[in-house]
């Protein structure tokens, strides 16, 4: 079975059935295109993938700690293997305040990112949600082994996962979600526009939709 066959498959059967579980209620204020795109994707905002030129931003608004975006990251991996050379893939940080330790793998993933190891503290996340996802005690020290895992200099790490600064930028990432109407984790946008995927060729669609009117 092709890759992308199988990335599809635990899309729809992992993704779509565990979508709701995550939401919140709310309602989503009306924005216009535009104005959605710039607060989606910032100027700041953390890229895995940047490509020259491209005027198509696809962004995630993701909890570190939630099994549907553990689910989906092989998905957007994969779109990144297909799309990384023409498409802005960005992330933003939504933890979801039922989930004990999403906050802090955000801060962990943000202070790596000081260090210039975002995607790698990202990946890591992901890879090792089994190990700490679900718990109700603090993780820190788990977080900070992997860390040194990744060979960061600690005492940094360390100062930046305490520092105010810190926890101000991820929250900062979740007051946008909130403001786009993000209810929930994993949540899509292409170009401002909310996606409300089904299946990975829905992902596929838009982007290539919106590469066609770039």
């Amino acid at each position: 079975m092709k890759l992308s066959l199988i990335v599809g498959t635990v899309f729809v059967l992992v993704v779509a059935a565990m979508f709701a579980a995550t939401r919140l209620s709310g309602d989503a204020p009306e924005r216009g295109s535009a104005e959605a795109a710039a607060v989606a994707a910032r100027p700041d905002s953390h890229r895995l993938s940047a490509a020259p030129g491209s005027t198509v931003d696809f962004v995630e608004f993701l909890d570190f700690e939630c099994e549907a975006c553990g689910a989906a990251y092989p998905a957007i991996e994969q779109l990144r293997q297909q799309y990384g050379d023409r498409v802005n893939f960005v992330v933003r940080y939504f933890p979801v305040p039922s989930h004990f330790n999403a906050e802090r793998a955000a801060r962990a993933v943000e202070a790596a990112a000081q260090q210039g190891r975002f995607e790698a503290m990202y990946k890591m996340m992901y890879e090792t949600q089994r190990e700490w996802g679900e718990q109700q005690v603090p993780m820190d020290d788990r977080f900070r082994g992997y860390a040194q895992r990744l060979g960061l200099d600690l005492a940094r790490f360390d100062a930046a996962y305490n520092a105010p600064a810190t926890l101000d930028r991820v929250r900062a990432d979740r007051e946008d979600g909130l403001a786009l109407g993000v209810q929930g984790t994993p949540t899509f946008f292409v170009n401002g526009q909310k996606l409300e995927p089904q299946s990975f060729g829905d992902l596929t669609r838009a982007l290539d939709d919106a590469l066609a009117g770039s």
